[in-house]
């Protein structure tokens, strides 16, 4: 489905948004997402969201598409991989007493630090030393690994990944089921985003890179963008990327960052809500591969992939 297939139907949940507009504190006006969650997998499916450079926006729409995703009746686990700036709390408005870093000190479980928000998902606030996942012992790894099993239950895990190609990110990216490349129209972001699918694609072919345009004026610009950033890696990668949707760029959503709700909550009715609302149902709707490993497997990979690069 291309851009301006994505502005057809969003003219249609546009219609069904105004319809419900008086039940959508809860997310009402969601009958083709409910629709879409018949079947639920019995994995929990790893979305990392990523970009090639800060300032595209990457962390807002992680925060406003697991909201979407957890009112299509998922149960969405919010995970803030920025490391060294966790934010993800700040844009719910939340004070986190307790974050990673405390886990991987062995101050408390895993699951003593997942925060329930009122927004219908729970969130594992992020610190500067979750960099230390790099740095664990066996027996601090196989206690983190244990930790993992009481926190079950979960239909998909969203990952908010830092800036950039380093370690890090790469490493918290390349487990995932869906890897989710933010960029904007400007040319800075496409080339740091092309940058970005190159380092993963350098890790091995990869079919699983999906591609948001984000902040654009039109749904023309957002093909432009979405078909030449395809095309180049395509060409010169042999990379497979699906363009799954953009988001419209518009004063609600500088608006909801200042006021520390998501803009899906604060707007439901703005444009951009309804680009989110149209991909995450898109994600939805995607089948979890049979392979799928799950929180525990994501994790045991990151252990995996960073002892390979110490």
């Amino acid at each position: 489905m291309d851009q301006l297939d994505q502005a057809t139907n969003l003219r249609k949940i546009a219609r069904q948004m105004d319809r419900g507009a008086a039940v959508l504190e809860r997310g009402s006006g969601e009958q083709e997402m409910q629709e879409a969650t018949a079947v639920t997998p019995q994995k929990t499916k790893i979305i990392s969201i990523t970009s090639g450079k800060g300032g595209v926006g990457k962390t807002t729409v992680s925060v406003n598409l697991a909201i979407s995703l957890a009112r299509a009746g998922k149960k969405v686990l919010l995970f803030d991989g920025d490391l060294g700036l966790a934010n993800i709390n700040v844009l719910l408005g939340i004070i986190p007493e307790h974050n990673i870093y405390e886990v991987l000190k062995g101050r408390k479980k895993l699951s003593e630090i997942i925060i329930q928000t009122s927004y219908g998902i729970d969130i594992i606030a992020g610190a500067n030393g979750i960099s230390q996942l790099a740095n664990l012992n066996e027996q601090q790894r196989e206690n983190f690994l244990d930790g993992l099993q009481e926190i079950g239950g979960y239909d998909i895990l969203v990952v908010d990944t830092g800036a950039g190609v380093g370690a890090n990110v790469i490493g918290l990216v390349l487990p995932a089921d869906d890897i989710l490349v933010v960029t904007t129209p400007e040319p800075t972001a496409i080339t740091d985003a092309y940058g970005m699918i190159k380092s993963v694609v350098s890790h091995g072919p990869n079919g699983k890179i999906k591609l948001i345009v984000n902040r654009v004026p039109d749904a023309g610009e957002a093909k432009l963008v979405a078909d030449r950033l395809i095309s180049i890696s395509n060409q010169f990668l042999k990379a497979r990327i699906e363009n799954l949707g953009f988001i419209f760029e518009e004063a609600a959503v500088q608006k909801s960052i200042r006021s520390q709700r998501p803009y899906v909550v604060l707007y439901p009715n703005a444009k951009s809500s309804a680009c989110i609302k149209h991909i995450a149902a898109r994600l939805v709707n995607a089948p979890l591969e049979e392979d799928a490993a799950g929180i525990y497997g994501f994790f045991q990979k990151i252990f995996n992939f960073r002892g390979k690069d110490e």
